[in-house]
């Protein structure tokens, strides 16, 4: 069954080595140096330019509507033949965001409460940007009910990053 793995930037080689990720999303500044793991080629490798915040700072990039929009294109074309991976700084905010998109994204019918839910469960230190979740939201069509859902499970454990952990693409 197709899957996204999401973790910290710290063990994004070796969860890609340990679960044959060949798809990967980053979610980092650009001022960050990245090594793509071994068997990540460049045209599979989703490279999403912001910072972690929700609201305009001078010199930092914000999550804009073209990122959401680029996610969402970037997950369709995905042949999930192997796990998606999905990864930000400290594996907790931005990349629990894009993968609660991307999951909506793929499974329309997907309920955004429980998968929110489920998105707790598996990561008690998840805490989506919300800023991410308010403009997929609004692309999305889902009127506020994915916004409502990350309200609900509010702000995660705190943690130094997350652990890598599996979100399943359906129910």
């Amino acid at each position: 069954m197709p899957h996204l793995v999401i973790c910290p930037l710290s063990r994004l080689e070796q969860t890609a080595d340990t679960h044959g990720a060949r798809d990967m999303v980053t979610l980092l500044s650009s001022d960050n140096e990245l090594q793509r793991p071994t068997g990540i080629l460049p045209e599979r490798h989703l490279f999403l330019d912001m910072n972690d915040i929700s609201v305009a700072v001078e010199g930092l990039h914000r999550p804009e509507e073209h990122h959401i929009r680029r996610l969402i294109e970037f997950a369709q074309q995905w042949d999930r033949s192997a796990p998606l991976l999905v990864h930000c700084w400290m594996g907790i905010s931005r990349s629990t965001a894009a993968a609660y998109i991307i999951a909506l994204s793929l499974n329309a019918q997907r309920d955004e409460m429980q998968l929110a839910l489920d998105l707790r469960r598996l990561s008690p230190s998840a805490t989506p940007n919300a800023r991410m979740i308010a403009l997929a939201d609004r692309v999305m069509e889902r009127d506020g009910r994915m916004v409502a859902a990350v309200k609900r499970i509010g702000r995660g454990a705190n943690a130094y990053e997350g652990t890598p952990f599996i979100l399943p693409l359906a129910d």
